[in-house]
């Protein structure tokens, strides 16, 4: 982040982040923050959902079958596999997934969403959405939607790039389009 001289101390390679990129910084890790503890909130008190559970059946749901290797699930959600792994297992418990070895390679456990996993995720995505709209898009102007979009998709390039998961299955660079969109997203 930013910093004064102190004394010597190391210094990043490309120096401190300026007063705008701090300010940026911390204005985007404020809204993560608070926007994650609210949509975890809200998906616990309406569906009984964790938004851990909600981003695995979000991107199961666009899959082709509603159905992962638990590899390709972790890099779609930016998780490690262990991780996911742990995870689907509990929810599995709860059957909103399964869980069963490829047909294919019997080494891959493939991860699929179960119809009542589909059940609880449309119906979780009607308030989900509100949430969203009321929180994120109510408090932005009309005009800057497209900028922030723009914005947010150049440092998501920039993360795949620079990043250590692969990319997800239906990653594009910006300005290709994706035309198959999660419920209650579109």
């Amino acid at each position: 982040m930013s910093r004064n001289a102190n004394g010597g101390a190391p210094v990043p390679e490309g120096g401190w982040l300026d007063g705008e990129q701090q300010r940026a910084w911390l204005a985007y890790i404020r809204v993560q923050l608070r926007l994650t503890y609210e949509m975890n909130r809200q998906l616990q008190s309406d569906s009984d959902l964790s938004l851990p559970d909600y981003d695995v059946l979000t991107a199961l749901s666009v899959a082709d079958g509603g159905l992962m290797p638990i590899t390709v699930l972790a890099a779609q959600i930016g998780w490690e596999r262990s991780r996911v792994s742990h995870h689907v297992r509990r929810m599995a418990k709860r059957d909103l997934v399964s869980c069963s070895l490829s047909a294919n390679d019997r080494r891959v456990t493939e991860v699929s969403l179960t119809q009542h996993g589909r059940k609880v995720l449309e119906a979780a995505a009607l308030g989900h959405v509100e949430l969203v709209r009321h929180l994120f898009f109510d408090g932005l102007p009309r005009e800057l939607v497209g900028p922030l979009s723009q914005a947010l998709e150049s440092v998501y390039a920039n993360i795949i790039a620079q990043g250590t998961l692969p990319p997800p299955v239906d990653w594009h660079p910006p300005g290709a389009s994706d035309r198959r969109r999660a419920p209650g997203l579109t």
